[in-house]
């Protein structure tokens, strides 16, 4: 992990997408060597939880009210995060995302073996927005109140997480 290249990228709302006001995306390159049970160990391990494994949706979609990780476990993607007015990402195993609440993000392209884990600060229940869900009224103020993570999920209590997510008043 000392490696690990980090890129960040704040987004501006893309059409009915809101991405997040305020935090940006964070991306970190080979942040693992891969292995699944490594990843989501890791992650629980700094208390991002509720962790799943599978692919991620074919279609934009944000959460309202959760920060959530990716952790590319297997393969290679094509990702645009952000909407139609963000950005595409290629990914690949060992590859972590940073997404805070609002995001949207949804998958291209992907070899056939790609799989990711996903898990949310302190294993935060989430809700899923599709973009064809339209303008949703009070969709800022839900994330804007999300609260933001004790841990960075790669790093833990130290991590570059917490120097990119401070909360306004700080």
């Amino acid at each position: 992990m000392q490696n690990t290249e980090i890129q960040t990228y704040l987004l501006q709302p893309s059409g009915v997408l809101p991405n997040h006001p305020v935090l940006p995306v964070l991306v970190y390159i080979r942040a693992f060597e891969s292995s699944t049970d490594t990843i989501e160990a890791v992650f629980n391990r700094h208390r991002w939880l509720n962790s799943w494994k599978n692919g991620i949706f074919p279609y934009a979609h944000y959460h309202s009210n959760a920060h959530e990780v990716l952790g590319i476990a297997s393969g290679e993607a094509r990702l645009q995060i952000g909407g139609a007015d963000g950005i595409t990402l290629d990914v690949h195993a060992g590859d972590v995302l940073v997404l805070p609440a609002g995001t949207a993000h949804q998958c291209l392209r992907a070899s056939e073996d790609f799989s990711v884990i996903g898990a949310y600060p302190d294993g935060m229940d989430y809700n899923i927005h599709k973009e064809e869900d339209g303008a949703i009224p009070g969709i800022q103020q839900e994330i804007a109140a999300v609260p933001l993570p004790a841990t960075d999920p790669v790093f833990g209590e130290k991590g570059p997480l917490l120097n990119h997510w401070t909360s306004p008043a700080s």
